[in-house]
């Protein structure tokens, strides 16, 4: 059954900060996503770059539902309405898309799944909304910044925000974000250590996302 859009999306506000992976190593993806459950957050995107994405998925929902059935996992990277079909029948709870498809959109509402597209102008946010998008992805959040939101969320009341791409895992960086209106931001590299994860050290892992989360809940 598929999990409530309004339910993704309060886990989404919840969380603040949305992890974005691809490895090609199954057990890699297991581990970064078991740090970040350990670290609080709750919800996962991974993204649909390697030609293991499919394999890692399947293996990161599996350990999921074993261990961390709280934890949303969405996969991102979406381009073509055939790998929503995929991913659904993997048992993807959201689906993230760089870009703005209507063929997507509307496999996402046969499937009866979250749809989040990747937006950067008001053109492709008013898609969005007309294809019923509770949350728009603002990529790449390093050109648009904190001010494009402040200036677009009188336009779009209704609809909420999440920049990813530049977006820093500091103090500054996150509260000027979220200031500006957005309900939580995604981060790739910035977040999750890859010399961690290339010395596979998730206990230092954990600890770096914990003071992330904590950080989080202070300037929130």
């Amino acid at each position: 059954m598929a999990v409530p859009a309004a339910e993704i999306i309060a886990a989404f506000e919840r969380s603040k900060a949305i992890p974005v992976f691809y490895h090609d190593d199954a057990e890699v993806c297991i581990q970064v996503l078991q740090a970040c459950y350990d670290a609080g957050i709750r919800v996962f995107e991974f993204t649909n770059r390697g030609a293991n994405a499919k394999r890692n998925f399947s293996a990161m929902r599996a350990h999921k539902l074993s261990a961390m059935p709280d934890m949303y996992l969405g996969i991102g990277t979406i381009k073509v309405a055939e790998d929503v079909t995929v991913f659904a029948g993997e048992g993807a709870d959201f689906i993230v898309s760089p870009i703005i498809d209507t063929a997507v959109a509307e496999r996402c509402s046969e499937k009866n799944i979250v749809w989040i597209p990747g937006c950067m102008t008001p053109s492709e946010i008013a898609v969005a909304e007309r294809y019923e998008a509770p949350l728009t992805k603002l990529f790449p959040g390093n050109v648009l910044g904190p001010g494009f939101v402040k200036a677009i969320k009188p336009l779009f009341p209704k609809m909420k925000f999440m920049p990813t791409g530049g977006v820093e895992p500091t103090k500054e960086s996150i509260k000027s974000w979220l200031d500006a209106g957005v309900v939580c931001v995604g981060m790739g590299s910035n977040l999750l250590n890859k010399e961690l994860i290339d010395r596979k050290d998730w206990a230092a892992l954990k600890t770096q996302l914990t003071s992330l989360v904590k950080l989080i809940q202070e300037v929130s």
